[in-house]
Order: C-alpha cells, then structure tokens, then sequence
C-alpha cells in the first residue's frame, strides 16, 4: 500500500497492544501508509519488536502501559501529546480470551477479569485520548471485537459478554461523539489466524481463519478519510477461504 492512497502521512496512531499479532500488523500498516504509530504495551518487548522504526524517528515507543489503570492510560496520552501535539488516531487492540466451561462452573472472578481486560481497558485508553481529539475536532478510533459479542456460542458466556459490551460501548461512543468529528468503529473478526491459536486448534481448516494483514487493511481505511461518514458501525471480518 503506497503512502498516498489512504491520505495519512503525519497521522498520529496509537496502537494499544502493539506487541501482539494484530498490533504488530496495524503498527506495519501504519508505516507503509506514512502514519506515525504510537506503539503502546503493557510489556517490555516493544524495543525488540520495533526497535527499527522507533530509531529512525517514525514511531514512538510507549511501553509499559497498564490499561487496567487510568493513570496509566492518562500517561500513554500524555507522552503522545508532548512529543506530537496531537492524536489522530487510537486503534485498540488489547484484549484477553478465556473460555470452554459452561457459564455456571466458571470461577466466579471470570466475568470481571474478562470485562476488566476487555472492555474497561477500551475505555480507559478511550477517556485517555478523547479530550484532546476534541479539541481538535477530528479523530478516529478503532476498537476490536470478537464473534462470540454478536452471537455467544457454548462455553463462552463469559467472553462473549465482556466482548459484546465492548461493542455497544463503541457505538455508544460513536454517538457522543459524531457532533465533534470523531468516528469509532468497532471491527468484529472471528478466529484470527496466528501462530499461537493455529497450536492451540490444531485440526482446524486455517483457511477459514482471518489474517492480522486483512484486519490491519481495515483499521486503516477506518483510520482514514475515505472512511469520515462511517461512525458507529460493527463490521464483521469473517475472512474467506
């Protein structure tokens, strides 16, 4: 993807959640399209990941960023705001996935340390970088759903439900926003396609699985222009075979 086909040269992008499969993909799409990514994790690692990028001057590392704790959150805006001036762009891709009991043998702590993964975590790093979106009135965010928030399938009650509150929080802050030029969108994938779940799920047709890439394709049109009348939508990513 040349830089000029999606218009964000100088974009500034927070990818929340960097290290992983699908932050690393958004954090890739970022640079080939001339966005300037704010890696943000809550591990170390970012240095050995992109140690490259953050180098030559074309990404800022933010490491060690708790989204279960709002000043946490507040600092990762703080840190973008004194180096840029601004946030275009939050693309949150945190998240964590437990599952396979039925809803009434789960430990009774799942559902909250799901939610608190999921969902609060969203809308900390939300809160964190609305203001100043505001301010200058325009910005675009991109949460990342599951399948299982739409339909709930056996054994997943837990997940499902942290995920689809994930979902209307997006819409819902899509409507509190829409008066002040900021979109959020919330794209819903089914299995992602990576390393970790191909040894978890053996035996399954990996075909039918969606690529972090393909994700990462449509982050960033959401991230862009093209994308300025789309606000509150729930976009299913099922890939093909």
């Amino acid at each position: 993807m040349e830089c000029q086909d999606l218009g964000l040269i100088g974009r500034i992008v927070i990818v929340t959640g960097a290290v992983g499969n699908l932050g690393r993909a958004v954090a890739a799409g970022c640079l080939s399209t001339g966005a300037v990514p704010v890696l943000v994790d809550r591990s170390d690692r970012l240095e050995a990941v992109f140690g490259s990028p953050a180098a030559a001057g074309t990404a800022l590392l933010v490491p060690g960023v708790d989204l279960a704790d709002a000043a946490s959150a507040q600092r990762m805006a703080e840190r973008t705001l004194d180096r840029f001036g601004r946030i275009d762009g939050l693309v949150h891709t945190v998240g964590s996935f437990r599952g396979g009991r039925p809803a009434h043998q789960d430990d009774p702590d799942m559902l909250n340390r799901l939610i608190d993964a999921n969902l609060h975590s969203a809308a900390r790093a939300c809160q964190a970088v609305v203001p100043s979106m505001i301010r200058q009135h325009s910005g675009r965010i991109v949460t990342v759903g599951a399948a299982p928030g739409l339909v709930a399938p056996a054994g997943l009650a837990a997940y499902a439900a942290s995920k689809a509150g994930l979902i209307r929080y997006s819409e819902g802050l899509a409507q509190d926003l829409r008066r002040n030029g900021i979109t959020v969108n919330c794209v819903v994938p089914t299995i992602i396609d990576t390393p970790e779940n191909r040894a978890a799920m053996p035996d399954a047709d990996h075909s039918l699985w969606v690529s972090p890439d393909a994700i990462a394709d449509l982050i960033l049109f959401l991230l862009s222009d093209r994308a300025r009348a789309v606000t509150g939508a729930v976009i299913a990513v099922p890939g093909t075979a």
